[in-house]
């Protein structure tokens, strides 16, 4: 199922957030490929955060699963 290889390769990208004092979790999934997470910890108030959203979580998602079209922070 789309939805448990997402949270898969989310748990691969967790420990380079998690050693940062940070975490995401899986929100939901939209029909369109949209993934919406929540940054936590550290990450929740980094002023880097979008880049990490975007150019780390959602690079990774997109490679390891292509049905992915965006990653959206909530």
């Amino acid at each position: 199922m789309l939805e448990d290889r997402v949270k898969d390769a989310l748990e691969n990208v967790r420990p380079s957030l998690q050693a940062d004092g940070g975490d995401v979790e899986f929100v939901s999934l939209a029909e369109d490929g949209t993934v919406s997470v929540k940054l936590t910890g550290a990450c929740s108030n980094c002023p880097m955060s979008q880049m990490t959203l975007k150019m780390g979580i959602e690079n990774y998602l997109k490679k390891e699963v292509p049905e992915v079209s965006s990653v959206v922070g909530v």
